[in-house]
């Protein structure tokens, strides 16, 4: 007990809860990464996909992100010293993905990395026969749907969305066109890939969050568990990585303007509805043990902001 007589808990080595929206989105990648990247319409946070490329790689590993958009992964891991490969179904969003490594690599970036365009449910495909087995993580998220919430533009007749969906609804190839059973079967194929190129002892990290649809709540984590064990893959953590700020030991969330309008919406009409203020994230291990890795199953490195 210290001399003032107060209690002080000392926090675990491995923490589940990843502080990775103390900083905004666009404050995270401003400067890091081309600014055509905020036209994507579902982006990963920088900060959750650099957590994960230190927590269970070394430097010079291999990253992978079959569904990479506009390279978020890639880019945090050749920061961090790794090689990437990322795989994206979309040129619009594969041809960002070039340019913001290209930015990474003129901003000190020592990793290598580079972008298929294709069809990620066929890797095996895809990729080349001489990356089986040499993949160290993988990273990736599954998509929300054809439609997001994109940006917003204040205008004569209200509030106007843009850059909210993935293409112009033309090409239906994209996993975000499928229904629940459908993007969880593509998704199954994807991870199968993956664990294919997985080393002995790989991780996966994906993440994911449940959403509501005409009012139902979508559990897409459970889905994404489903498809892991479809594939081979065992389960070892659920973690989740904030998407608000913790300010004083509060939490602040940082919605959407439409999540804030539906929020509101559902509460006046009775349902207690909260601010979604995290993402679950998803951690499987592809079977046998990595000697070169070591890496327990446990998240390293506590929080990060």
């Amino acid at each position: 007990m210290p001399p003032d007589g107060r209690r002080r808990l000392t926090p675990p080595e491995g923490l589940s809860v990843w502080a990775t929206a103390q900083r905004t989105g666009p404050v995270q990648r401003r400067g890091r990464y081309v600014p055509e990247s905020v036209k994507h319409p579902a982006r990963m946070l920088p900060a959750i996909a650099a957590h994960a490329v230190h927590a269970y790689t070394r430097p010079g590993d291999l990253v992978l992100d079959p569904m990479c958009g506009i390279g978020t992964t890639l880019v945090e891991a050749i920061h961090a010293g790794r090689d990437a490969i990322g795989v994206e179904y979309e040129p619009r969003w594969s041809n960002i993905a070039d340019a913001n490594i290209t930015h990474a690599h003129h901003h000190g970036a020592t990793g290598r990395a580079s972008v298929v365009r294709g069809d990620a449910t066929r890797l095996s495909a895809l990729l080349p026969a001489a990356l089986t087995g040499q993949v160290a993580l993988v990273v990736t998220s599954p998509p929300y749907g054809p439609t997001v919430h994109g940006l917003v533009r204040p205008g004569a007749d209200g509030v106007a969305k843009f850059d909210n969906a993935y293409n112009d609804g033309a090409d239906r190839g994209n996993l975000a066109y499928r229904d629940l059973t459908g993007l969880a079967d593509g998704f199954a194929h994807i991870l199968a890939g993956c664990a294919v190129l997985l080393r002995p002892g790989g991780i996966v990290v994906v993440t994911a969050r449940p959403w509501r649809k005409h009012g139902q709540l979508v559990d897409l984590p459970s889905a994404v568990i489903a498809a892991g064990l479809r594939a081979g893959l065992v389960p070892t953590e659920r973690c989740v990585a904030l998407l608000a700020a913790v300010r004083d030991g509060h939490l602040v969330a940082r919605p959407s303007f439409f999540q804030l309008q539906a929020i509101r919406k559902a509460r006046a009409g009775g349902t207690p509805l909260h601010l979604i203020t995290h993402e679950d994230v998803l951690i499987f291990r592809a079977p046998g043990i990595s000697a070169s890795s070591g890496f327990p199953n446990t998240t390293e490195g506590g929080v990060v902001a």
